[in-house]
């Protein structure tokens, strides 16, 4: 099982919007370096939305030559196309990831039975170990706990990402699915509860920063150690909180151009972060222990 602190990369990106692979290859080893126990390529961290098909299949390989085995990879591969999933999903098969991030399909609001048959067929047409993901406040579409306990008994589902930040929702998917299928947490300002109650892991923004603190925090808190998994956790709140002053990733590639990490790239309809934000962005950043230029 996949268990702790999990990156959700960035796609580093020139200014022009061009895929910068030098500084996604010194990315990897850094997290590698820093404890970062397993990293998800191409989420919407990475941008995927603005990549290309074939972009978005060679960050995939890329990615898994990279890190050549040394922590699990997994790429994302969730569309509002069944199809289309279908066919990351293969590609994922094929270059050698670990597992796939799977996003509820956005835009179209499937109803509960058709989110059901898209992750039921996705999960029978391709044999690698699937990762479902429930973000509402991005997609305008809620995966239900019991559609995810119908899910949780299918061959190849092995955990959900639960990003709505929502404890109850949480502990609901804990005490019907935790027996057969992962639960991870979405929200770096409440993955500490979660794992304290029983998840395995948290697919972190707040890791791009900060990867040896939230590889050490998520270590305590698996171990059931509240006292200390807090005491790491509380100059990072900040930061939870304000990297999603405006939409992800903006916040956080403005943050790690900041501490020379990345060049500044986006690519639209994203541009950079606005000015009213960097201010409070970069007192938490040093509140985290950072020094930003």
């Amino acid at each position: 099982m996949i268990e702790g602190s999990i990156v959700a990369i960035v796609t580093p990106m020139h200014p022009d919007g061009e895929i910068d692979y030098p500084a996604f290859d010194r990315l990897i080893e850094w997290h590698i370096a820093n404890g970062t126990d397993a990293v998800v390529v191409v989420g919407t961290t990475g941008e995927s939305p603005t990549l290309s098909e074939e972009e978005h299949c060679a960050l995939i390989r890329h990615c898994v030559e990279k890190v050549a085995g040394r922590i699990p990879v997994i790429a994302g591969t969730g569309s509002n196309s069944t199809r289309e999933a279908i066919f990351f999903t293969r590609a994922a098969l094929k270059y050698g990831a670990d597992a796939c991030l799977l996003v509820a399909p956005y835009y179209n609001k499937p109803s509960q039975e058709g989110l059901f048959q898209h992750f039921k067929m996705i999960a029978e047409q391709v044999d690698i170990p699937q990762i479902l993901y429930n973000v509402p406040s991005r997609t305008g579409c809620d995966l239900q706990p019991e559609t995810v306990s119908r899910l949780a008994d299918l061959k190849n589902i092995i955990g959900i990402k639960e990003a709505s930040g929502d404890l109850d929702r949480c502990q609901e998917l804990l005490d019907t699915c935790a027996d057969r299928i992962a639960i991870y947490s979405g929200d770096d300002a409440t993955a500490l509860e979660l794992m304290l109650a029983g998840g395995k892991g948290n697919i972190s923004v707040t890791a791009n920063l900060v990867p040896a603190q939230m590889h050490e925090m998520c270590r305590l808190a698996l171990q059931g150690d509240a006292v200390g998994a807090a005491a790491i956790n509380a100059p990072l709140a900040a930061l939870h909180d304000k990297l999603f002053v405006e939409g992800n990733p903006v916040p956080v590639k403005w943050a790690m151009a900041q501490l020379g990490l990345i060049d500044s790239g986006l690519r639209l309809p994203l541009v950079e972060l606005n000015p009213a934000f960097r201010v409070p962005l970069g007192e938490a950043m040093r509140a985290a222990g950072l020094n930003i230029k």
